[in-house]
């Protein structure tokens, strides 16, 4: 008969293992966030169809966020100080591949393609999103230390109103912009607040998009798939 203690050992070894694998995917200085952050909320709409485009993004293989661990270690940081005021971060995005950038690209060369234009770019042309910064060949989050994200209340789980939904492209989404409630303003600047404390920088056109200022790969954009 194998021993108890012999069988939990064979089962720990079997986890370690199955862990080390798993990390084993991303490049050296990369985590999964919820590593880090385990009761982080998470949704992540460019894995399915409900985002700008309309079909999921090529280049996600599943719901996973992944950063920069230097990111990762600046936005616990955020999470934490949220927390004593029964608030919390949601995640929309975090490390991009460069396959999903091309997609992205390929997408706003087609003018007939327009199946989120009603609900993310209704006063947009497609075609001039390159120009007003809303599409680039190249993203900060192919980087690994840019995120996209709000805050939640933590009782609820329910989304803060910032005035605009995430991925929303238009001018309502700009820091700038200030026709909005006054406690929709406010929640901007909660929001933009907290993280430049901890060392991000906001995106002028977009509420929800901050880049770490030290990124460790601030050079480099990495094409490894989100799995």
């Amino acid at each position: 008969m194998i021993k108890p203690i012999l069988i939990a050992s064979f089962f720990f070894i079997f986890l370690a293992t199955h862990a080390q694998q798993g990390s084993n995917r991303l490049p050296n200085g990369f985590v999964y966030v919820k590593d880090i952050i385990p009761h982080l909320e998470v949704d992540l709409p460019y894995c399915g169809h409900h985002n700008f485009i309309g079909k999921p993004i090529q280049g996600y293989l599943e719901p996973q966020t992944i950063l920069t661990k230097k990111a990762t270690e600046a936005l616990a940081k955020v999470e934490k100080e949220l927390n004593k005021n029964n608030m919390g971060l949601k995640i929309f995005d975090a490390y991009r591949p460069q396959a999903a950038v091309n997609h992205f690209v390929k997408w706003a060369s087609e003018p007939n393609d327009t199946l989120g234009k009603a609900e993310f770019y209704p006063t947009e042309d497609k075609r001039f999103l390159f120009k007003r910064g809303y599409i680039a060949s190249k993203s900060g989050h192919s980087r690994g230390s840019t995120v996209d994200l709000t805050i939640i209340i933590l009782d609820s789980k329910k989304e803060i109103d910032m005035g605009s939904p995430f991925d929303f492209l238009g001018e309502i989404s700009g820091h700038s912009y200030t026709k909005l409630s006054a406690q929709q303003l406010k929640n901007r600047k909660t929001l933009k607040s907290v993280m430049e404390k901890y060392g991000f920088r906001a995106y002028s056109k977009e509420w929800w998009h901050y880049t770490l200022n030290n990124e460790p790969f601030k050079d480099t954009y990495f094409d490894f798939p989100v799995q």
